[in-house]
C-alpha cells in the first residue's frame, strides 16, 4: 500500500498490479491486494496477470473501472476467449499487445505488422465480442534501440510509425506503450533522457498512455540541449547521409549518445579526487573499485615512497583482502571481484620491470598445483580459484581438465609445490578424488590437498575424505575459502584451520548422537539397536529389481502412478540430427535468474530489491545483450547450436525401462535400470511407462544438444588473456545457452507428441515445469548413474554433432547436455 501511495505522489494516474509468483496462490494474493487498495488507495487499477481467475479476483473487488493487461493473438484467439467475457461482465477496459501466432515474428516489429495485428484484434474485440472500441488500449510494442545491432537501429521509428497508423485507423481507441523498453541496456541517466524524448515523439503521433515510472520522465526544458539532440539523432537513426551537420563520416548516434553519459556524479567525483588521496589509500581504491584508469600514475607516485614488493605486499594485497571480505559479506558480487583481480594483475605487470631493475625477488607466498580430476571437463570453479590465488600472491600451476593423478604428481614434483588442489563438478568426480587419495596413501605421499567442487560437501570432505588421507586435507566451498586455507598454509598456521574443522566435526557428532537417540526412543530401542536400518542385507538388489525385487504391480503401487490411457504417437521413429538451430529461437529460453545468480554470481547479497534491480540493469542485462550480439556475428559467432534426438518404442519391466528397435519391435536395444526412492512415494522413473502387458508399447524420447566447441575455446582465450570478468560471463552464457537449447527442444518434442498445448504460454513458467512430462539428465537425483550415458550414446550417436563422452561419462564440449524425455503427465523431478 505504501508503494502504491508513493507512485501516486510521483504523478501516476493508475497502478499496474501484478501478483504472479511461482508457488503462490495468485487468486488469494490478488484478492488481498485489491481489497487493500480499495480501502487505502484512491487510484484506478490495471490488473496484470496471465491467469484469468487471478484477473477476475481483482475485478470482483476493485472499485470503479479497471484495465486488464493484457490480450494478444500469440495462441490465436484463446486469450481473447478467456478475457473478453470478463471484460463484458465487469465493464473493464483492456490492453491489447500486437503479438500473433507467427512462430518467427510473433512480436510485431514493423509498422505494417503492428497495424495488421491491431486490425485483427479490433475486429474480434468489437464484432465477435461486441465490446466498445473506446475500451481498447493498443500496445504496438517498442524494443530497445541501444544494442548496436543493425536490425535494431530503426525499431523506434517503426514503433512511432505504428502509433501514427493505428491512431489514424482507430481514432477512438487508446494507444499505450511500455516506454522504458526503448532504452533497455543504457545507464539510468541516459535512459531517463531517451525515454523522455521518445515519449515526446510518441505523444505527437497519437500515444495516449504509457507504462512508466512517472518521476523518471523529464520535461524537455530540464534536459540539456546537447543530450536532447543526441537522443533525437538516435531515435531517428541519423547515420550516413542523414547524419547531423558537422558530424564526420562514420558517425554513430548510439555511441555519440552513450558518450554524453559518463559515470554518475558520485563516481566522477571519486575519480577526480583519487589523485588527491594518500597514495596508500589510492592503491587500495584501485583494487577495491576494479578501476585501472590512472593506475600507472598512482603506481608511479607510490614508487617514490615504496619499493615494488612493498607496494604489492603491503597495499595492493590489502585491497584484495578487502575485496574478499566484501564478497564474504555479500556486499560484492563475483564479476566485480574478478574486475579487482584483473586490476591487481595489471598492477603487478606494471611493477615487474621495477622489480627486475631493483633485483627484487617476487617471492610467492606458496606454490599450488590445480587440476580438474580425470574424466571431468568442467573448469570454471578451478579457474576462479586460480584467479583469486594468483592475484593474492600465490604461484599457481593450473594444469587443466581431465587430469590423472600421475599428471598432478608430476606437476607437484616439477614445481616443488606446497599443495595440490583437485576440483570436479559431478558425483563421479568425488569418487575419483577419493581414489586419488587412496593412491597417494599407497605411494606414501602426504602433500597437503585442497578439494572443491559442486558435488562435494563439507561434511563428506572433512568427515570422510579427511579420515581416509594420511596427509593434510582441506575443503573450500569457494575461491575465498581456498585462499584462507592457502594463507594459513603459507603462514604456517594450518593448526588453526585444523582446530576449526575439529570443532565443526565435534558439533556434528553431537547432533548425530541426539538424532540417533531420538529415533531409538521413538521405537523403544537403545541407540545403535537394530530398529534403525542403515542398509539392506541384499546390498540394494531389491531396489534394482534383482532377486527378491518388487513385482511390476507391487512396484507400481509403490510409486502410485497409473499408466496413461493413450500413448502419444511420435512423428518418426529412431534418431535425427538437427544441424542448425537459429540462435534467436534459443535466446528467449535462457533462464536469466540461473544465468545472473548462478553462473555469473550476481546475487543480491546485502542489496535491497531496488539496488539489486539497478545492478542487473547496469551490469547483467547489457552483458547478456552484448554476448547475444557477438554470438550472432557471421563467421565470428562462437555458438553453433545442434541437436540429435529421437523417439523409440519402450516398455516397463520391473524397475527397468526396455527400449526396442523401431524396425524390429521384438528386439531389445537398451535397458535402463532406474533406482527407486526408499521412502515417501517410493518413485522411480520406470513408474511413468506402461508395462506392455496388453501388447501396447509406450514411447520414450532421448536428446543431446550442444552449443559447439567454440564456446569453450572462447572462454579459454579470455581466461588466458586475463580478461577475468569477460571469461566468467562468456563461460556462464555458453552453459545457460545449452540449457536454453535443451528447454527449447523439449518444448518441440512435446509438440511433436501432441501434448504441447498443455505448456504454459509464459516461457519463464516452463523453468518451473509448467508443462506435461519431464526431462531427466543422467547424473542428477532421479537417475544418478552417469554410465547410462553410454546407452543414450548408442541410441543417438551424438558424435554426429561433435559430442563425445569422457571416461567419467561427461559430455565434451562442456556446453552440452543430454536427457531422457518422459511424456507421462505425472512425471516430475524427485530424488532417490
Amino acid at each position: 500500500v505504501s508503494m502504491a501511495k508513493e507512485e501516486m505522489r510521483d504523478g501516476s494516474h493508475l497502478l499496474d498490479v501484478c501478483v504472479d509468483f511461482v508457488g503462490r496462490d495468485g487468486v488469494k494474493d490478488m484478492a488481498e491486494v485489491a481489497s487493500r487498495y480499495v480501502q487505502h488507495v484512491n487510484a484506478p487499477l490495471m490488473v496484470d496477470s496471465t491467469q484469468a481467475d487471478v484477473i477476475e479476483a481483482a475485478l470482483k473487488r476493485a472499485g470503479g473501472r479497471c484495465i486488464v493487461n493484457s490480450i494478444n493473438l500469440e495462441d490465436g484467439e484463446r486469450r481473447l476467449d478467456e478475457i473478453c467475457p470478463l471484460l463484458r461482465r465487469y465493464g473493464a477496459a483492456c490492453v491489447a499487445l500486437t503479438i500473433d501466432e507467427d512462430p518467427q515474428a510473433g512480436m510485431a516489429k514493423t509498422a505494417d505488422r503492428k497495424l495488421e495485428i491491431a486490425s485483427r484484434i479490433h475486429d474480434l474485440f468489437t464484432r465477435k465480442w461486441g465490446l466498445d472500441e473506446d475500451d481498447l488500449f493498443f500496445d504496438p510494442l517498442t524494443f530497445t534501440i541501444a544494442t548496436g545491432n543493425e536490425e535494431d537501429r530503426r525499431l523506434g521509428l517503426e514503433t512511432l510509425e505504428g502509433i501514427r497508423r493505428i491512431s489514424e485507423r482507430f481514432p477512438r481507441c487508446q494507444i499505450l506503450l511500455g516506454l522504458s523498453n526503448i532504452s533497455f541496456g543504457l545507464k539510468p541517466a541516459a535512459r531517463a533522457v531517451l525515454n523522455s524524448a521518445f515519449l515526446h515523439e510518441a505523444r505527437a503521433r497519437g500515444l495516449t498512455a504509457a507504462i512508466v515510472h512517472a518521476s523518471k520522465i523529464l520535461p524537455q526544458n530540464r534536459i540539456p540541449q546537447e543530450q536532447w539532440d543526441a537522443a533525437m539523432w538516435l531515435i531517428f537513426d541519423r547515420r550516413g547521409d542523414a547524419r547531423p551537420e558537422g558530424m564526420p563520416e562514420g558517425f554513430d548516434p548510439l555511441l555519440h549518445f552513450i558518450g554524453l553519459f559518463p559515470e554518475g556524479t558520485e563516481a566522477v567525483e571519486e575519480k577526480r579526487t583519487l589523485a588527491d588521496l594518500p597514495v596508500e589509500e589510492a592503491l587500495q581504491r584501485h583494487i577495491i573499485d576494479g578501476e585501472d584508469k590512472g593506475l600507472d600514475a598512482t603506481l608511479e607516485r607510490a614508487l617514490g615512497s615504496y619499493g615494488p614488493l612493498a607496494i604489492i605486499n603491503d597495499h595492493l594485497l590489502a585491497g584484495m583482502k578487502v575485496v574478499g571480505d566484501l564478497f564474504g559479506e555479500g556486499k560484492m558480487q563475483l564479476p566485480f571481484v574478478l574486475q579487482s583481480a584483473s586490476v591487481m594483475k595489471k598492477a603487478v605487470a606494471i611493477l615487474q620491470p621495477h622489480m627486475e631493475k631493483a633485483g627484487a625477488s617476487g617471492q610467492a607466498k606458496a606454490r599450488i598445483v590445480l587440476a580438474t580430476v580425470s574424466g571431468d571437463v568442467h573448469d570454471i570453479g578451478k579457474n576462479l580459484v586460480d584467479i583469486i590465488l594468483t592475484n593474492n600472491g600465490f604461484e599457481v600451476h593450473n594444469i587443466g581438465i581431465k587430469q590423472p593423478l600421475s599428471a598432478m604428481l608430476e606437476a607437484v614434483e616439477r614445481t616443488k609445490a606446497d599443495a595440490l588442489g583437485m576440483s570436479g563438478l559431478l558425483v563421479k568426480s568425488v569418487a575419483v578424488m577419493e581414489q586419488n587419495l587412496h593412491e597417494l596413501n599407497e605411494r606414501g605421499l602426504s602433500v597437503p590437498v585442497l578439494l572443491g567442487g559442486a558435488a562435494l560437501t563439507r561434511h563428506y570432505a572433512e568427515g570422510t575424505l579427511r579420515s581416509i588421507y594420511r596427509g593434510p586435507l582441506y575443503y573450500g566451498k569457494d575461491a575465498f575459502e581456498g585462499l584462507s586455507v592457502c594463507d594459513a598454509l603459507a603462514g604456517g598456521n594450518l593448526s588453526r584451520v585444523d582446530a576449526e574443522i575439529d570443532e565443526r566435526l565435534g558439533k556434528r557428532r553431537a547432533v548425530d548422537a541426539k538424532v540417533a537417540a531420538s529415533r531409538a526412543c521413538a521405537v523403544g530401542k537403545e541407540p545403535g539397536g537394530a530398529a534403525v536400518a542403515v542398509a539392506s542385507p541384499d546390498g540394494g538388489a531389491a531396489a534394482r529389481g534383482e532377486q527378491g525385487s518388487l513385482g511390476t504391480e507391487a512396484s507400481r503401487a509403490a510409486g502410485g502412478i497409473e499408466p496413461v490411457e493413450r500413448v502419444p504417437e511420435p512423428p518418426f521413429w529412431g534418431a535425427r540430427v538437427v544441424a542448425h538451430v537459429d540462435l534467436d529461437e534459443v535466446f528467449p529460453f535462457i533462464n536469466q535468474n540461473a544465468l545472473f545468480r548462478g553462473q555469473w554470481g550476481l546475487k543480491p547479497g546485502a542489496l535491497d530489491a531496488d539496488a539489486y534491480e539497478a545492478l542487473l540493469e547496469r551490469e547483467a542485462r547489457p552483458a547478456l545483450a552484448r554476448l547475444q550480439a557477438e554470438s550472432r556475428e557471421a563467421g565470428d559467432g562462437f555458438l553453433k547450436p545442434q541437436v540429435v534426438y529421437g523417439w523409440f518404442p519402450c516398455a516397463r519391466a520391473g524397475d527397468d525401462v526396455v527400449v526396442f528397435d523401431p524396425q524390429d519391435p521384438a528386439r531389445e536395444l537398451e535397458r535402463f535400470s532406474f533406482p527407486r526412492q526408499k521412502s515417501g512415494r517410493r518413485l522411480s522413473i520406470c513408474d511413468f511407462f506402461r508395462d506392455g502387458a496388453d501388447g501396447t508399447r509406450d514411447v520414450v524420447g532421448f536428446t543431446c544438444v550442444t552449443m559447439g566447441p567454440r564456446a569453450t575455446e572462447r572462454a579459454k582465450a579470455l581466461f588466458d588473456s586475463n580478461r577475468y570478468t569477460e571469461y566468467l560471463y562468456a563461460h556462464g552464457f555458453g552453459v545457460e545457452c545449452a540449457e536454453a537449447l535443451a528447454e527449447l527442444w523439449h518444448k518441440r518434442m512435446r509438440a511433436e507428441l501432441g501434448i504441447g498445448h498443455e505448456d504454459s504460454p509464459r516461457i519463464r513458467e516452463l523453468f518451473q515445469q509448467k508443462y506435461r512430462g519431464c526431462r531427466y539428465s543422467f547424473g542428477y537425483p532421479a537417475c544418478p548413474d552417469m554410465s547410462d550415458q553410454e546407452k543414450l550414446w548408442r541410441l543417438l550417436q551424438p558424435e554426429r554433432i561433435g559430442c563425445r563422452l569422457t571416461e567419467n561419462h561427461q559430455i565434451d564440449p562442456e556446453q552440452s547436455t543430454s536427457a531422457i524425455v518422459v511424456h507421462h503427465p505425472g512425471a516430475g523431478y524427485f530424488a532417490v
